[in-house]
């Protein structure tokens, strides 16, 4: 006999993550939030589908951490100290094996970046849906934006990039016949880092933030549109893995590549030294790629020869 939706989510969807924020959580029609004082909320929702977002027979607990990880990542770009999220769940059938994996996953994330699953919905459709909306606090007037860069400042980048896209080709190879490299390029698929910690170091610091989830050129495309300036950056300086060096499209998936769920941000450069030290403070590694300036576009320097970048990111409708 199958399982009910409201046994559903008492058993597998109740007391996940915890926030001293929350007075009403799963249970009744709304759930019930005070915030810090002093503090704004920012809130943020995607919506992943299946064989779009993730592939239809991947592990469901990989699947609950990608998930609620790349949801992080957009409030680790404003910035944002996590609060709670709300799930909105479509399944073509209520298969508690796969229930329970994607529970354990789901509740493993909340339980890491200390976030409250509050609310949401079950439903059956024709294939799997997740909708995760995250909410997060923020002290008034520091958020990171999209809007903030100025020209002269630098443009860095947390961690690697292109290793998300590389794992692409190998979705639906059995783990054992992957190699390490292989292996690692699925690790940052399905559970990249969202830099939640390190983003709240830098506000008041920061100019401008993205989290890279299109890829490089489309993200900070959007940073230079929202701030009305350009950049040119130095492909020889993308950060790119060990792993992922040895692949002959490294450069292009680390420039157009998506899934990364890195931040792209900039900073004046007094402000470098300061970052440098925030990022050896919380061990991320961070890479200076290019410099802000006031023409518009984006364009990128290799082996001494300046050339416009085109947007190549991810987008759903083109």
């Amino acid at each position: 006999m199958a399982i009910g939706e409201f046994a559903l989510i008492e058993k597998y969807f109740t007391g996940i993550g915890h926030s001293s924020h929350i007075d009403l959580g799963v249970g009744d029609d709304c759930a019930l939030i005070t915030p810090p004082a002093g503090h704004q909320l920012a809130i943020s929702v995607d919506t992943l589908v299946a064989d779009v977002h993730f592939p239809a027979l991947g592990n469901p607990e990989l699947i609950a951490q990608k998930a609620l990880r790349s949801n992080l990542s957009d409030l680790a770009a404003m910035g944002a100290q996590p609060l709670a999220f709300t799930l909105a769940l479509t399944l073509p059938n209520s298969n508690e094996k796969w229930l329970a994996a994607f529970s354990r996953g789901l509740r493993a994330c909340a339980q890491e970046f200390d976030i409250a699953l509050i609310g949401g919905d079950t439903t059956r459709g024709p294939q799997h849906v997740i909708t995760i909306q995250v909410m997060g606090s923020i002290p008034n007037g520091s958020a990171l934006t999209r809007s903030g860069a100025n020209v002269g400042d630098i443009i860095f980048i947390t961690g690697t990039l292109g290793d998300a896209r590389a794992a692409l080709d190998y979705l639906s190879t059995p783990m054992q016949k992957l190699n390490k490299a292989q292996q690692f390029f699925l690790q940052r698929y399905y559970t990249p880092t969202p830099r939640v910690q390190f983003a709240q170091s830098l506000r008041g610091i920061a100019n401008s933030a993205i989290d890279i989830s299109d890829g490089l050129s489309a993200d900070l495309t959007h940073i230079l549109e929202r701030s009305n300036v350009g950049a040119q950056i130095e492909l020889e300086n993308l950060p790119i893995s060990t792993a992922l060096k040895i692949h002959n499209d490294a450069q292009q998936f680390a420039l157009h590549g998506g899934d990364d769920y890195e931040l792209c941000f900039t900073a004046a450069k007094s402000r470098v030294e300061e970052i440098t030290a925030l990022a050896q403070k919380f061990s991320i590694p961070i890479t200076a790629i290019g410099e802000i300036f006031k023409d518009s576009g984006l364009f990128a320097r290799a082996n001494g020869n300046l050339q416009p970048i085109i947007s190549a990111g991810y987008t759903h409708f083109s």
